[in-house]
C-alpha cells in the first residue's frame, strides 16, 4: 500500500463516531460523473445491441427504470421499482433480462473503468479507519446492482470487504438526497445521526444526512456544489487532507454493528424519521 500522509491535528476531539459513511463517485472514486455516465450508457446499449435486441426500446425502458428509482415512495426496493417501470417499455419475453443484465455487470461493465487512476489517499483513509475500528458504510447512490458497486470500488483501489454495508438497488428503497435513504442506513446499523460522519463531495446529496444530526467532511477534489454552499461551515479538504485527518482520529471505542447487505427494517427506518420529526427539524 502507498504510504499514507502524516496525521494532522484533529479538530473534532469533542465529537466521536461509531460509523463513517462514504460516498463513492467523486469521493473515493476520482471520476467525474459525466466521464462515467457517457461510457456507461454506450457500453450497456452496445451490449444489448450485440444480443440482437431492440436498442431503442431498451434505452427508453432504462430511462424509465432510472426515473422510477428516483421518484417511487412505496417502500419497494429500487430493484423492484426499476424492473416494474422497465417492463412498461420493454418486451418481458424478449430475453431473460435479469440474467442478461447480471452477465453485463459481471463482465462488460468493468471495462468502463479501465482508464480510471485511483487516488492512493482514498485507500489509505479506508485502511486507516478500518484499523482504528470504525464501522464503514458505503452510502453510494443505490441505482446499480451490488456487483457494479464492487467493480467501482475496485477501480478506486479499495477492498469491498472493508465495508459493513454497501448500498445498491437491491437493498435500498430510496435514493439521495431523500432523508429516507439515510434513515434506512442509520436504522440498518442501529445508529443515531449524531454518531455518524458522512464523507462525500456533493453539497446536496451527501450533506442531506446532516439534517438527521450527522457530522460531515466534504472532499473537494471533485466537489459538486449546485447550491453555492458555504464550505467554511463544514470540515472539508482534498482526499489527501482527509486521509491525514483520519490518521489523527482516535480509536473507535464503540463501533456500530450493521446488519450487512439486506434491506433495512421498515419500522426501524420509520423510527429514525419519527425521532427526526420530534426534534422539530424540517423533513
Amino acid at each position: 500500500m502507498d504510504q499514507c500522509p502524516e496525521p494532522v491535528a484533529c479538530s473534532s476531539a469533542a465529537r466521536t463516531y461509531r460509523a463513517i459513511f462514504f460516498d463513492l463517485d467523486g469521493t473515493l472514486l476520482p471520476m467525474e460523473l459525466d466521464d462515467f455516465l457517457g461510457p456507461y450508457f454506450k457500453s450497456i446499449t452496445s451490449f444489448v445491441a450485440a444480443q440482437r435486441l431492440d436498442v431503442n426500446a431498451f434505452s427508453t425502458a432504462l430511462k424509465a427504470g432510472i426515473e422510477a428509482m428516483v421518484s417511487h415512495e412505496d417502500g419497494s426496493t429500487n430493484y423492484d421499482a426499476y424492473w416494474k417501470a422497465f417492463f412498461d417499455h420493454a418486451d418481458r419475453t424478449a430475453a431473460a433480462w435479469d440474467d442478461l443484465i447480471t452477465g453485463y455487470y459481471e463482465h462488460e461493465f468493468n471495462l468502463v473503468g479501465k482508464n480510471v487512476s485511483p487516488n492512493p489517499s482514498a485507500s489509505c483513509a479506508i485502511e486507516t479507519l478500518a484499523a482504528k475500528g470504525y464501522t464503514l458504510v458505503l452510502t453510494t447512490m443505490p441505482m446499480f446492482p451490488r456487483r457494479a458497486v464492487e467493480h467501482r470500488l475496485a477501480w478506486a483501489g479499495i477492498d469491498p470487504a472493508r465495508f459493513a454495508r454497501m448500498t445498491s438497488y437491491e437493498n435500498s428503497t430510496s435514493v439521495k438526497p431523500k432523508l429516507a435513504y439515510y434513515a434506512e442506513n442509520l436504522a440498518a446499523c442501529g445508529l443515531a445521526g449524531e454518531e455518524v460522519l458522512m464523507v462525500g463531495n456533493n453539497t446536496v446529496e451527501d450533506l442531506a444526512i446532516a439534517t438527521l444530526g450527522a457530522d460531515a467532511y466534504l472532499v473537494t477534489d471533485h466537489l459538486l456544489d449546485p447550491v453555492d454552499f458555504d464550505l467554511s461551515t463544514v470540515k472539508h479538504g482534498s482526499m489527501e487532507e482527509f486521509a491525514a485527518w483520519a490518521e489523527a482520529l482516535p480509536e473507535c471505542e464503540n463501533p456500530a454493528s450493521c446488519l450487512g447487505s439486506g434491506v433495512a427494517d421498515r419500522a426501524a427506518t420509520a423510527a429514525v424519521l419519527a425521532a427526526h420529526d420530534a426534534n422539530g427539524t424540517e423533513a
